[in-house]
């Protein structure tokens, strides 16, 4: 079966089942499928088929929700003065890139950052 059960690799979405598997889902679950039948003819979660087939009964809604991200991160407003930053300096360790861009933001949040942006630091 694959790597079912794994979690993607970070960074990664996970892409919504498509309209017409959770058709196909419904459709064998309505015909007197079981649920862990239904789930491992189609290699998605029984918990998965539950919820469906609970979403439906409850708010008659079978589309996938829409994905909540959270708030942004405490860098994004600095973004382009951090790429300024590193571009001006790539060589310079993360402790005076801090300095340098007077911001309140922990060594382990601007690395996050820089590395989010798709930047380097060069070490000699």
């Amino acid at each position: 079966m694959g790597n079912l059960g794994s979690s993607p690799p970070r960074g990664h979405a996970v892409r919504a089942y498509s309209a017409d598997l959770r058709e196909r889902v419904l459709a064998d679950c309505d015909a007197g499928t079981p649920t862990a039948e239904v789930a491992a003819k189609y290699r998605v979660s029984a918990s998965w088929v539950r919820r469906l087939k609970q979403r439906r009964r409850e708010a008659g809604e079978t589309a996938p929700r829409v994905q909540r991200h959270g708030s942004p991160p405490k860098w994004a407003e600095h973004a382009e003065a951090i790429r300024a930053s590193v571009s001006e300096a790539p060589d310079a360790p993360l402790e005076e890139h801090r300095r340098r861009l007077g911001l309140d933001l922990g060594i382990s949040t601007l690395w996050r950052a820089i590395d989010a942006l798709g930047l380097t630091l060069k070490r000699n």
